[in-house]
């Protein structure tokens, strides 16, 4: 079988697996950065993520979030800034303090590229 057959082969994708603003596809995450995707965002379920690229960071506030009070700032995508999830800057309880410095990616404002 020739490249582009039907055979049930492996699918190879040039270059890695990333995460886009669902608005202007610009690229924020690469899928190896995910922790968890077990998490709970604003707009339902959202990835914990260690790293985000092309993202500006709001200001800091304290927020009362369902594991309990964090210190979070906003991020949103650099190029058309929508919010796209945030970051926890402090974790006031001792259980959660393994998220300080990580993202929430919300799933609804990103999309897969190169799947």
């Amino acid at each position: 079988m020739g490249l582009g057959e039907a055979g049930g082969g492996v699918v190879q994708h040039a270059g890695p697996r990333i995460y886009s603003c669902c608005n202007c596809r610009c690229h924020v995450s690469d899928h190896d950065d995910i922790i968890s995707k077990c998490f709970q965002g604003r707009n339902g379920r959202a990835y914990l993520v260690a790293n985000v690229v092309n993202v500006s960071v709001g200001p800091k506030e304290d927020r009362q979030l369902m594991t309990g009070l964090h210190t979070v700032a906003d991020i949103s995508c650099s190029q058309c800034q929508e919010v796209l999830g945030w970051k926890y800057e402090k974790a006031f309880e001792e259980s959660q303090k393994y998220k300080e410095g990580k993202y929430i990616l919300e799933k609804a404002k990103v999309m897969k590229e190169n799947w």
